[in-house]
């Protein structure tokens, strides 16, 4: 994961007491900001370099013309990451294989930098919204921000960006979720799933999948992952097996751990070939989604603890 950048001193803020009371108030809208760049986007370093520019913008507005900052900043982030969507679309049309966003991991007891509001399965069905629909039901849904702040940001009138949201909304019902598990439930199950894994329990495995599950891969061209999604709960244990019997005949037994992926319980498996970040859906006390990012260029950033 980036380091995040001292924000003090890098923009044309007022100096002393009220530069950094500008700077305290930002610091403390920073989190929120970053998870709407990053939901919009998918990408926590182009997230953070959003923010960033935000707060230079912020440093060359005279604060006497912003009423509520946390809505000016908001929209501001908005309207940046919508820009910058067109462009990493554009982007995605030439991927190799499955895209899906960037995780973000950390470990237990960390301060967390996102939480639920930017799940993998909420960015997963967001991708299949326009970028006017996932602004709208982003902005004005998730982090409150009133329609009219919100046309402001896609161009559109309020009445227009409602229609947005509700269609939005709707692809958001549909895809999510209808009995998530909380905290608890899912690290359990996530727990009870690695151990299958590991004991080559394909039975278990069977009882921990939904019929109608799905695994998404994604390797960026980079390593080898599997080209469309896996659908089916006996098609994916019979693949994970299959990993499983690549890795003992390789004789190099994989390095796995727990950890938070998106705000939820999720595993980082290193292997010879690649890292692994597994996020897992669960649905009515079933795993419904797994999510696999191989590509490293997502992984960049991310170490063993301690390291």
């Amino acid at each position: 994961m980036n380091e995040r950048p001292d924000i003090r001193g890098e923009a044309e803020s007022p100096s002393g007491a009220a530069g950094d009371a500008l700077a305290a108030e930002f610091d403390a809208l920073r989190p929120q900001l970053t998870r709407v760049a990053y939901g919009m986007l998918g990408s926590l370093a182009e997230a953070e370099d959003i923010v960033q520019e935000a707060w230079l913008r912020l440093g060359r507005t005279d604060r006497t013309e912003i009423d509520n900052l946390r809505a000016w900043l908001t929209t501001v982030v908005g309207r940046l990451a919508l820009d910058a969507l067109g462009s990493a679309r554009a982007r995605r049309e030439s991927y190799v294989g499955e895209w899906l966003p960037e995780p973000v991991v950390e470990e237990y007891g960390d301060d967390p930098t996102l939480d639920e509001s930017v799940s993998t399965a909420l960015l997963v069905v967001l991708e299949r919204l326009s970028p006017a629909e996932r602004t709208a039901f982003l902005l004005h849904d998730v982090f409150d921000l009133p329609f009219d702040k919100v046309a402001a940001v896609v161009g559109r009138s309020p009445a227009a960006v409602r229609q947005l949201a509700a269609r939005a909304r709707a692809h958001v019902d549909a895809g999510k979720p209808r009995f998530p598990a909380d905290a608890e439930e899912e690290a359990r199950i996530v727990a009870a799933f690695a151990i299958a894994w590991q004991e080559g329990d394909h039975g278990a495995l069977l009882g921990l999948l939904d019929p109608d599950a799905v695994m998404r891969s994604d390797g960026g061209g980079k390593v080898p992952a599997a080209g469309k999604p896996l659908v089916g709960a006996d098609r994916i244990v019979r693949a994970l097996l299959g990993f499983g019997r690549a890795a003992a005949r390789s004789g190099i037994e994989p390095e796995g751990r727990f950890a938070i992926v998106n705000g939820s319980t999720g595993l980082v498996i290193r292997e010879r070939s690649a890292t692994n970040v597994y996020s897992v859906t669960i649905d009515a006390g079933r795993i419904v989604a797994i999510d696999v990012v191989r590509n490293p260029d997502k992984l960049r950033g991310l170490a063993e603890p301690g390291d």
